[in-house]
Parts: C-alpha cells; structure tokens; sequence
C-alpha cells in the first residue's frame, strides 16, 4: 500500500478547513465511530467547489452511504437543482433524511433506496456524476451513465488510486475494476480526464461536447 498524501500535509491543510456546521460535525462523528467510510472534509471542500463552478440543475450520486458527499452537493447547488441520492440501505437513507431535515437543505434532495445503478439508469440530462459504489463496478457505471450524460457534464468519481494498489501488482477485483475504469475515462476523446492526488485519489472528468 502507498501513502498517497503525507498525513502532515493532510493534517495542514483540515486546518486551513475548519468548520462549525453542527450537520457535518455529526455525520463525521458518525463516520468515525462506525468506521465508516466517507469523501472527507478535503474532499467535500473539491466537491462543493466544482459544483459551484458547474451550477448543475442534477446532481446524481452512485452510492451515497448516509449523506456526507451529498450534504457538500446539495451545500453548493442552486435552490432549483437537486441531489439524487441512492444506496442499499434504508438506515442511511433515514438518517441522511434527517439530517437535510435538519440542515433545511431537505428540498435539494431526493433520497433512494436500491441498487444505484439500477437507479441511475432511470435518469436522463445528469450535469454532475458522483461515483462512489462498490469498485468492480465503477467502469460498469461509467459505461452506463455516460449516455445519460447532459453536455459538458461531470464525472467525479471517489477513490480513483484505491490506497495507491493501483500502482502496485496487486490484482485483486477491486484494485482491478479501479484500473479499468482510469484506462477507460483517460483513453475516451470526448472526456478530459484527470486525477486529483487528494486522500485516496479523485478523478474529475469533463464532458467536451
């Protein structure tokens, strides 16, 4: 495994980031107490960021845990976007519900309970693409969104360097799938594709036409 950032670098840069939010505050206690995984507190700040700069009308997430990432979403998007957020467990959503509830974002919102592929496909005109689901699947869920893609879309996706294995000869079917869906957005002409060396790796793909 390679440390792809220094923890004093990450420990310098969370303080350049404090926060007071009582919503983020909880949800990352939460994350911790559970071992949970989440974006982070860097990443989140990249996600409200790019949305900021895109004003997307429809932000899709493939795998939202209980709402951290999409709390940064629905944080940055207009009051007429929103935020589709899916995962196979009815306890996170409930919990990411009252969460918005209780931040007054819960407007933004649509919370869905199933598989979030599945759920995906069922939209159409996505400005913003957050990938975040099991690994193997990630070139499956490229393969499929991208058709559903709005013009100069983008495709964010979460732990693009998966604890650095993907530079090591570990072949396991995560580190796999991870691989294959970095080869296929860098290799695809009608994207720009890069990947951002932030806690465990981002990639950020932008819609050319």
């Amino acid at each position: 495994m390679i440390t792809i950032t220094d923890p004093r670098i990450e420990e310098y840069l969370l303080g350049l980031a404090p926060e007071e939010e009582p919503a983020l505050l909880q949800m990352e206690h939460r994350a911790k107490e559970l071992a949970f995984p989440i974006v982070d507190r860097l990443v989140g700040r990249l996600l409200y960021l790019l949305t900021r700069i895109r004003q997307p009308r429809l932000v899709v997430e493939l795998g939202s845990g209980f709402g951290y990432s999409a709390w940064w979403f629905a944080r940055a998007i207009s009051i007429t976007g929103k935020v589709v957020m899916t995962d196979h467990s009815p306890t996170n959503i409930a919990y990411a519900r009252k969460m918005f509830q209780e931040s007054g974002l819960i407007d933004r919102l649509e919370f869905r309970v199933g598989d979030a592929l599945e759920i995906g496909r069922e939209y159409r005109d996505i400005d913003l693409l957050f990938i975040d689901l099991d690994k193997h699947q990630y070139r499956e869920a490229a393969e499929a969104m991208i058709p559903r893609l709005a013009p100069h879309a983008l495709v964010i996706a979460d732990n693009a360097l998966w604890h650095g294995r993907v530079a090591e000869r570990e072949d396991d079917p995560e580190t796999r799938g991870i691989r294959e869906f970095n080869t296929f957005m860098a290799g695809r002409k009608d994207f720009f594709t890069t990947i951002l060396p932030l806690r465990d790796g981002v990639m950020v793909s932008y819609r050319l036409s």
